[in-house]
């Protein structure tokens, strides 16, 4: 920060320029420098000088958190979601957690949608919690939910609370997406998002979908876009201690093999990352692998099967259509 008129009280443009003259231009400068030196070589107050820097510490130093404090506002601010599939919660260390952002990296037909509609239905029903759904490829549909549900009661009432749970946005461009973001900001912070419970998961299928055509020579702020999008990510997920799902596909490398889109920068911005695979885990049948490529938690390369047994569709499921259903409480953007 450079030092200026106004900065403090106190702080007059003669005490500026006679700091500047001898170098001492910015905030840093002037806290560690010797104020009583300075005083008597410029006959300056030194009382005054201690006054400006005791106010431009408060101002604008970090202070330190004693780790103990820090410990017990984690436990109270961090919950950990089960994504309902066993596996994978064991993969991830019992869940999602709020407050952080998890990816699902993964090809085309790996599997994406169809985990985050498994996680939507599990915190749902059998958590009570409201989901917020970014749809911006047009594979979320509340019949595939529906079926999802019913793996997990036959009740009909039940079924229908956990729909209302879920709230869908469908965009399908960035700067709609950032507009979203900060509505649900604003609601958030209003507390009037969500009438059925509070809102603990929000997800984004998927940020690469939105965020690619802005990215290239051609698109020059595609960069600031994307950054712009992650920091309101993040901050809901602090702010308001929610979980953030995303997907994004994956592109090919230099070296042969596939690598997440989006590049080196946005790499930075997931605390735990996955990479979904269709493989054949027998002889007999294809499933999906899930690794782990970036967690604080738990070991890089980690795989895991994911044991979908649970979610396969009970055979004469009446759920044929999407008539009635309307994406739960879905709410076109």
């Amino acid at each position: 920060m450079i030092l200026r008129v106004g900065l403090c009280p106190g702080f007059s443009d003669e005490m500026v320029q006679v700091l500047k003259a001898n170098g001492i231009k910015t905030v840093v400068d002037l806290v560690s420098s010797d104020l009583e030196d300075i005083a008597q070589k410029n006959s300056l107050s030194y009382k005054t000088l201690v006054a400006v820097r005791r106010v431009l510490l408060a101002q604008f130093s970090s202070f330190p958190v004693n780790g103990a404090d820090l410990y017990e506002e984690l436990k109270h601010t961090t919950a950990i979601l089960s994504t309902g599939i066993e596996s994978l919660d064991k993969l991830l260390d019992s869940g999602i957690y709020t407050g952080e952002v998890t990816e699902l990296v993964g090809a085309p037909s790996a599997g994406k949608t169809q985990v985050c509609l498994i996680v939507a239905a599990n915190v749902s029903h059998n958590l009570k919690q409201t989901v917020l759904y970014i749809d911006s490829t047009g594979g979320f549909t509340s019949a595939r939910l529906l079926e999802l549900l019913n793996c997990l009661t036959e009740d009909e009432e039940e079924q229908a609370e956990a729909l209302r749970r879920i709230q869908v946005f469908r965009v399908f461009d960035a700067y709609k997406m950032l507009d979203v973001l900060q509505e649900v900001h604003s609601y958030m912070s209003q507390q009037i998002l969500s009438t059925s419970g509070p809102v603990k998961l929000l997800i984004v299928d998927s940020i690469s979908a939105v965020i690619c055509p802005f990215l290239g020579l051609r698109q020059p702020d595609g960069m600031a876009l994307m950054m712009h999008l992650a920091r309101e990510m993040k901050t809901l997920a602090k702010e308001f201690g929610i979980a953030i799902l995303l997907t994004n596909h994956v592109t090919r490398a230099a070296a042969g093999g596939f690598k997440p889109a989006l590049g080196r920068s946005w790499s930075f911005i997931p605390n735990t990352r996955l990479l979904l695979e269709k493989r054949k885990v027998n002889s007999e049948k294809e499933g999906r692998v899930a690794s782990l490529m970036k967690s604080s938690r738990q070991a890089f390369g980690v795989q895991a099967e994911l044991d979908l047994r649970n979610w396969e569709v009970k055979k004469g499921n009446p759920v044929t259509s999407e008539e009635g259903l309307n994406d739960g409480r879905s709410v076109s953007s």
